[in-house]
């Protein structure tokens, strides 16, 4: 391909992005970085605050991901927690033109704790 080429592509299509789904799907994380993933049906199961809590207190220097347009009463919980054990934290809101959708399903990520620097060696299985 020519350079002409490659630039023409580069502007109307943007910049080529590596597993461009994977990272949609995990909250903006490639799936090796994940430690843990919850869909918004797992974290409206409040049990599972006490699960997290544990992968936080376990691994403070990964990132908690929450999508944004989960309701608002569980991004409370999550939130009330991050900030009671002094927890990095980022509330994704990936835009509708991307996936296709407005609206949040339970089938959705809610929450996604990863290592923002490398991939991990053991992710939680729930």
């Amino acid at each position: 391909m020519s350079s002409v080429e490659d630039y023409i592509k580069k502007n109307i299509f943007g910049k080529p992005q590596v597993k461009p789904d994977e990272k949609n799907k995990f909250l903006g994380n490639f799936a090796e970085r994940v430690g843990i993933a919850l869909t918004v049906a797992q974290i409206k199961n409040l049990d599972n605050i006490q699960t997290v809590e544990k992968v936080m207190k376990k691994y403070p220097d990964y990132h908690l991901y929450l999508n944004g347009k989960i309701d608002s009463y569980l991004m409370d919980e999550y939130l009330k927690l991050s900030v009671k054990l002094n927890y990095n934290f980022t509330i994704v809101m990936q835009s509708p033109v991307r996936n296709g959708k407005n609206k949040v399903t339970d089938e959705d990520m809610g929450l996604v704790i990863a290592d923002e620097s490398k991939p991990i060696s053991s992710p939680v299985i729930l």
